[in-house]
């Protein structure tokens, strides 16, 4: 995935069109489990003169039934395509030659008129029906034409690179490639020469990297990648699409010196969407209409920044869809420092705002454009092959004498698909380049319990490279295994020159054979945990006791490319210490550790665009994804932190600042469809302060203590009246509700405990500590007290708290018809993975559980009934909410999409339907209550009180993150706030709705 010789991208005169790029593989690489695309192995004609799909899917075919995963050789040719090509999980379709090969699709190609019908379609698997079959087509057993599964966040290595796609006349339909990958799948050195089609890339995700597109009425029209992150693309360039070069939501866009020439619009966001678009040192040239159209104007979801873009014909830098605001150019020729919108910190402990940024100044002439750092591989006949120097790759035979060898005697060696195991470090010289063409099929490996990394010692390298090198590693897995204690996969200190792109750090989930069978490759996922998900299944392989999977250090720098980190083995999976040399890191995932994710210490002058953590419930619990020490200077663009949706710990923060200075963060994501995503995006632990705030656009860390907050007295609060910890001590609390005297009952889910607090006595006592898994609780007009349970298929029961029996009534759920007189009790919030919330959530349920005394009803979905699961967990809306409440049909109630932060009015039908959605306020969150004078309180981060007409009028701030409000107390008039460990309350001015 690295660069060709590309020609500037300089501003040219727009006749003039650019010349295509030349191969990145002159020649035929060899690898002895590779398959290649020839006439002597497949019917193919090169010279275009019939249908090559058939043949092209047999080659594809091959690598999967003979390998599993692993690579298709394309040489030089013209390959006319008819029909779809899928591409199976985990093969990498890459052509070589002095002319890069070409899949054309020819005129008025009939699968190819409506729209999106895809030549190239990456996949989350291969069906049975597709199976020893060399055609492109299968059919079920009744006939049916059956289309494989989209690529999906389990879809890994998958990769096209050094093909261009050209789409001719009369193809409408036509898309080059549909690409909704995960990790370590990229496009790579390709143009796409789109004509009157489509689109060049309808749904992308990870990588992209020297890609072009000419014509056609997008180059990419893409959204949320499958795995919810970010879409990285890097030196690409868009000329002439006559509806938009990009056209794109929810995709995490991170462009790199992108380049838009002769477009309506450059980046157009779809209406009601947000983004995290970032874009750097860019290009824009003749853009008739406004260069990026941003939607969702006013939420905080909607996170954008540029930085370093020239423009030239560009009136209108950008317009916000909703209010029609344009920001114009200040000429016909400027550059762009700055430009800003959405939530803006200007230091740690400022408010926050939603604002636009706009720094530019006109250009008399323009500058030269910015170098790729994208470095390029030494010419190919300078390679030498290791498997000819006597290497193995067998996974068994000792191949690092070999591997020293080749270092010494040559500066590029090529690792064809391999399991190299060695037993002591492997250290490059200063210019040392290591290439392969698959990190899951070619390894460098240690095998469990070598010798020279056991025992309490210094940190001993897989991969170490010298101090300043100019080193290029690409295209390699690095395995330490499990029973290592001193391994660390790579120590790079290696210069700002370097490179590493393309490395797999093996270990932990996605860590199988290469060629393992379908059944070998299930039961290693079920070996990754033993039975309760607290530990490896082989007691010896412990979590947490490695070095860091990737350590930079002592002056190392460069340039880190779609990278993949997430053994569970090792303390980090990335580690950046005592370095002062410049780096920049683009798409790096690091996952699945038990500590920490990615740590900076004593590090400055680095750039990290498109980092993402993810959090497991097993090992990452406590996991503090990044760590800043005693640093400066670094920058973070695009950076998603995730939470798995099974996860049930809390945590405290998503990233910790010591003693740093000149951090910034641009598009920070933080988020998670568990219950428990991190309660504070950042703390300064300098200067104790918590930013609550997930969904940042602009953040700077200067170093500087943040001036004293003046202590404020909320308006809606009672005169005198202070916040308290009514009790604490807890787990994790929420699933509360009110009985008519106004005690409070809540759920400790994690113990499985009923708590109630006593209005009139003030102490708290327990209810119930049955293991009957409640979440959600609700009381009838009877006082019965309704339960929402975890277990099993739609359970639901009731009792009578105070009764003295342990008898419990299971509620039927029931066909759902319309209750008029009754009391329905539904969620306060929806978690959405989707942008659908007005469509999805104002529709009916079937099923619906009603009270013992028939007062009190709670719609329920097909989901909860059936007990269905996502990822292994439950998430139906009543048990995903942190609370439920009481409706009443016909009237307003208040509901909060907590994923796009957002919260609506909706009527209340008589079967528990809400309708009539609209928008109150742009902030949503985990609770909501009202109060007598038609107040709207809102839990998202603190308490955010907004009047009837959904202005904010008062904050109540809480010492820890809220997750539910309620009014209750004697009179009603007190505010108890569920947050995590503790239960709060303050008296208000006003009683409760």
């Amino acid at each position: 995935m690295l660069k060709t010789l590309l020609l500037v991208l300089i501003l040219v005169p727009s006749t003039v069109r650019p010349a295509f790029a030349a191969s990145e593989y002159t020649l035929r690489p060899e690898d002895a489990k590779a398959v290649y695309l020839t006439p002597q192995n497949f019917p193919v004609h090169p010279d275009g003169s019939a249908d090559d799909s058939a043949a092209i899917q047999q080659a594809i075919n091959q690598v999967e039934e003979s390998h599993r995963q692993g690579i298709l050789f394309v040489p030089e040719g013209r390959y006319r395509i008819s029909k779809t090509i899928y591409v199976w999980p985990g093969i990498r379709v890459i052509g070589y030659g002095q002319n890069r090969p070409v899949f054309f699709l020819a005129p008025n190609s009939s699968n190819f008129q409506n729209g999106p019908a895809y030549m190239v379609f990456f996949t989350g698997a291969r069906p049975a029906a597709f199976r020893g079959k060399a055609n492109v087509e299968a059919v079920s057993a009744d006939g049916k034409r059956v289309t494989p599964p989209d690529a999906n966040p389990g879809t890994f290595y998958s990769a096209m690179s050094n093909i261009d796609i050209e789409i001719q006349d009369g193809n409408p339909g036509a898309v080059g490639v549909r690409a909704r990958y995960a990790q370590h799948c990229y496009l790579s050195h390709m143009d796409f020469k789109i004509g009157s089609g489509l689109a060049g890339i309808h749904d992308g995700g990870n990588v992209a990297q020297d890609v072009h597109f000419y014509g056609g009425q997008y180059g990419i029209w893409t959204r949320k990648p499958s795995p919810g992150w970010q879409f990285t693309i890097i030196d690409a360039s868009f000329e002439g699409q006559s509806k938009a070069a990009i056209r794109e939501h929810e995709a995490g866009l991170t462009l790199i010196r992108p380049s838009f020439k002769n477009v309506p619009t450059a980046i157009d966001i779809d209406q009601r969407y947000s983004d995290e678009l970032w874009i750097r040192d860019a290009r824009m040239e003749n853009i008739s209409g406004p260069a990026i159209i941003i939607s969702n104007e006013n939420n905080p979801r909607t996170e954008i920044n540029a930085e370093n873009v020239i423009c030239q014909k560009v009136p209108v830098f950008s317009l916000l869809r909703e209010s029609g605001r344009k920001t114009n150019g200040p000429g016909e020729l400027y550059s762009v420092k700055i430009f800003s919108h959405g939530l803006h910190y200007d230091d740690i402990g400022s408010t926050a705002d939603i604002r636009s940024v706009f720094e530019s100044q006109p250009l008399t002439a323009i500058p030269a454009a910015v170098k790729s750092d994208i470095l390029d591989l030494p010419p190919m006949n300078t390679w030498v092959n290791l498997r000819t120097l006597g290497a193995r790759g067998d996974g068994k035979a000792d191949d690092t004498e070999v591997l020293q060898k080749a270092i010494a005697a040559h500066r590029a060696i090529y690792l064809p698909s391999g399991q190299y195991r060695v037993s002591d470090t492997i250290v490059l010289k200063p210019d040392t380049v290591l290439i392969g063409l698959h990190p899951s099929t070619t390894r460098l490996i240690l095998a469990d319990s070598t010798p020279a990394f056991q025992g309490i010692g210094a940190p001993k390298a897989l991969l170490e490279t010298p101090q300043g090198g100019s080193n290029i590693v690409t295209g390699i897995g690095l395995y330490t295994n499990g029973i290592n204690p001193r391994a660390v996969a790579a120590k790079w200190m290696a210069g700002t020159n370097s490179m590493m792109n393309d490395v797999r750090f093996l270990g932990g989930h996605g860590t199988v054979e290469p060629e393992a069978s379908a059944e070998e490759m299930r039961k290693t996922w079920t070996q990754i945990y033993n039975n309760t998900h607290t530990a490896d299944s082989d007691i010896n392989r412990k979590w947490d006791a490695q070095y860091p999977s990737l350590w930079i250090t002592n002056g190392g720098g460069g340039t880190f490319v779609d990278l993949w980190t997430p053994s569970t083995f090792a303390q980090a999976g990335l580690y950046v210490s005592n370095t002062s040399t410049e780096g920049r890191i683009y798409e790096l995932s690091s996952e699945h550790h038990v500590r920490n994710e990615a740590v900076f210490h004593n590090a400055s002058n680095w750039r990290v665009y498109a980092l993402q953590t993810e959090e497991e419930r097993g090992e990452g619990g406590f996991a503090l994804p990044i760590e800043i020490r005693d640093s400066s200077n670094i920058l973070f663009a695009n950076l998603h932190m995730y939470r798995v949706v099974s996860s049930l710990q809390p945590y405290p923060t998503a990233i910790k600042v010591w003693n740093s200075k000149n951090i910034s963060f641009r598009n920070l994501h933080c988020y998670s469809d568990s219950k428990v995503s991190f309660d504070n995006s950042l703390r300064d632990e300098t200067h104790h302060v918590n930013v609550r705030q997930r969904e940042i656009s602009w953040l700077d860390i200067s170093g500087q203590a943040p001036p004293a907050k003046s202590e404020q007295t909320a308006s809606v609060v009672a005169q005198g009246a202070h916040l308290e910890q009514a009790a604490s001590g807890f787990y994790n609390i929420s699933g509360g509700a009110v009985d008519a005297a106004g005690n409070i009952y809540f759920v400790d889910a994690k113990w499985q405990t009923i708590y109630r607090w006593s209005a009139a006595t003030r102490q708290l006592s327990k209810i119930s500590d049955n293991p009957l898994d409640p979440v959600n609780l609700a009381f009838d007009k009877s006082g019965n007290l309704m339960v929402i349970s975890y277990s099993g298929n739609g359970t639901v029961y009731s009792f009578k708290p105070d009764s003295g029996s342990s008898d419990v009534t299971l509620l039927k759920a029931e066909p759902s018809v319309p209750r008029p007189g009754m009391t329905p009790v539904l969620p306060v919030i929806h978690w959405r993975n989707e942008n659908d919330f007005t469509e999805k959530i104002p529709v009916k349920k079937p099923y619906q559980f009603v009270s013992p005394d028939h007062s009190t009803f709670i719609p329920a979905g097909e989901d909860f009934v059936k007990g269905q699961l996502y990822y292994g967990s439950k998430i139906h809306d009543v048990i995903r909410a942190f609370g439920l409440s009481p409706a009443t049909i016909g009237q307003t109630y208040y509901v909060s999409d907590e994923s796009e932060e957002k919260t609506y009015s909706a009527t209340v039908e008589p079967d528990g339907t809400l309708s009539n959605l609209k928008l109150f306020a742009e902030v949503g969150g985990e609770g909501i209550t009202t109060d007598a004078d038609g107040n709207v309180y809102i839990a998202a981060g603190q308490v955010f009180v907004y009047d009837p007409s959904g202005k904010l009028i008062d904050t109540i701030e809480v010492p820890e993150r809220p997750t539910q409000l309620l009014f209750g107390g004697g009179d009603g008039r007190t505010l108890f706030i569920a947050a995590r460990s503790s239960l709060y309350s303050v008296q208000t001015k006003h009683k409760g709705r």
